[in-house]
């Protein structure tokens, strides 16, 4: 397995952040580089912070940004006898950022962080979050289960003792299967790229908890209205772009975006498949710093 070096810095500099709830204590990790205004990245499934590594440096010479390997993700502890929640994870930022001391962020965030972003504004909607939201973009997820096309094994690995067997049997080779193609025809990952993002999962064993860590689809489902609700009655400005060759969140779901949200404001990547921040890193950030650039401090 090859891990650039840059992989390797990136987490060999990060720092730990550990998240207490009732009798449990995990190590977070999490990333937090740059001045000025403060911003929260949120990283997708089944991968980490490193999603953002090829717009990093453009952030971080405007913002205070914040990325966190999420509890069961990447290099943050991955215990294997725990129910894994998106409602967890919103409480794991607030508690990140408590301890940061920071109380306004920019949200950006991709795929399962999609869905956290949207529990973070329900909580600022309803005046209980303990920070300001400012703005946020999403990149491709599953805003909307009913346009969620999830992969054949995502299906098969939430079916109860199947799921188990199945995950503990995962490897590196079916992960480049089922990864591979929901990239855009020009644009998918490099060997190098697949051994860092396989890095990413196999950390700690975590090959062995994938199957819990799916429970986010049926989340959405159970949640719907409440996620929805979200986007629809935000007081903070929203921006969606999107690769609209995603199989699994592409086109259609930035059709139903604009069909139920309103004033939408979507960018769409022609070619682009599901993570736009490390297929056309270029042209997603300018997009993003188009929509962001005005609502920074001018200070």
């Amino acid at each position: 397995m090859t891990l650039s070096e840059s992989f390797q810095q990136w987490y060999a500099i990060g720092s730990t952040f550990q998240y207490k709830n009732h009798d449990e204590n995990h190590a977070i990790f999490y990333k937090n580089e740059g001045v000025g205004d403060a911003m929260l990245c949120l990283h997708g499934f089944p991968t980490a912070s490193w999603d953002w590594y090829r717009v990093w440096d453009d952030l971080t010479a405007r913002c205070q940004v914040i990325a966190t390997d999420m509890l069961g993700f990447g290099y943050s502890d991955k215990p294997r006898r725990h129910t894994y929640s998106i409602l967890e994870q919103a409480d794991i930022h607030e508690a990140l950022l408590q301890h940061l001391g920071i109380k306004r962020v920019h949200i950006f965030a991709h795929d399962y962080g999609d869905t956290v972003a949207q529990e973070l504004i329900a909580r600022h909607n309803d005046g209980k979050l303990s920070f300001e939201i400012l703005s946020v973009c999403l990149l491709n997820g599953g805003l909307f289960p009913e346009t969620h096309h999830p992969r054949p094994i995502q299906k098969l690995l939430l079916t109860p003792v199947l799921g188990t067997i199945i995950a503990r049997f995962f490897n590196r080779k079916a992960f480049a299967r089922i990864f591979i193609p929901i990239f855009g025809a020009n644009t998918k990952p490099t060997e190098g790229e697949l051994d860092e993002f396989w890095q990413l999962i196999d950390q700690h064993n975590g090959r062995v908890i994938i199957n819990k860590l799916l429970h986010y689809m049926p989340e959405r489902v159970t949640h719907r209205e409440r996620w929805v609700a979200a986007l629809q009655k935000a007081t903070c400005p929203l921006m969606l772009i999107d690769g609209i060759d995603d199989p699994v969140s592409g086109g259609h779901m930035a059709d139903r975006y604009i069909e139920l949200i309103p004033h939408p404001n979507v960018t769409r990547l022609e070619g682009i498949g599901h993570y736009p921040q490390v297929e056309a890193p270029q042209r997603v950030l300018a997009a993003y710093l188009e929509f962001l650039e005005p609502l920074l401090k001018s200070d």
